[in-house]
């Protein structure tokens, strides 16, 4: 578990200044609501996850996150223009090899964690128009393992649309202390992909009944 909450309250400032102008902008023209806000206002440490439609996804995510500043892991990809780069370093993005084992990252993430904060992962790896949670990487899944923290879901069921509000669903913990009671290995790790699968599955599925009723 985590040693304390040493970093979990330190917020860049232009974090800060982004989600001020963001709340606005939810509030307003791009309104967004939450189901079961409740859930991301505890206290840290924990694991967020989300499913990917839109590159506002991380905006969206954070948000829903009032007490805390998430730390996202990023494609390194995106560090590769400069402003964007910059950017993102400044909001205590984590930059990670999606090809490769990158240990680097991984010890980042592990660091946020330790560190009492909110670490925001998005398990498909990259936007997703087809599928839910189908085709996941498997470092969410070692990292959720080892951290022994909470793994909280994130359903985002479209993208942002002037005036029409978008309903985002947020899950509860994703149940995981017997699979660590087995052992962090392939296995355990397989078996928690596909749980993060059928959640994501099930709440699609109440999303629907919602709609229909």
């Amino acid at each position: 578990m985590a040693e304390g909450n040493k970093d979990a309250d330190k917020r860049s400032l232009l974090y800060e200044i982004c989600r001020r102008i963001v709340w606005l902008l939810f509030h307003t023209l791009l309104p967004v609501r939450y189901d079961h806000p409740e859930r991301l206002q505890g206290d840290a440490p924990f694991i967020l996850i989300g499913n990917h439609l839109s590159l506002l996804d991380p905006v969206v995510a954070a948000l829903a996150v009032p007490r805390y500043q998430v730390h996202f892991l990023a494609k390194k990809e995106l560090a590769k223009v400069a402003p964007f780069r910059w950017f993102l370093r400044k909001i205590h993005t984590i930059f990670v090899d999606r090809h490769n084992s990158d240990m680097e990252a991984m010890r980042a993430c592990m660091k946020v964690t330790r560190n009492g904060g909110v670490l925001g992962i998005f398990p498909e790896g990259t936007r997703h128009h087809q599928g839910l949670m189908e085709e996941l990487e498997s470092g969410v899944a070692l990292m959720a393992l080892r951290s022994g923290v909470p793994l909280i879901p994130v359903y985002i069921p479209g993208k942002l649309r002037l005036f029409r509000p978008l309903n985002v669903m947020i899950g509860e913990p994703i149940p995981m202390d017997d699979l660590r009671a087995e052992g962090v290995n392939a296995q355990t790790c397989q078996q928690l992909l596909a749980r993060i699968t059928e959640t994501y599955a099930q709440m699609d599925e109440a999303k629907k009944k919602i709609k229909k009723a």
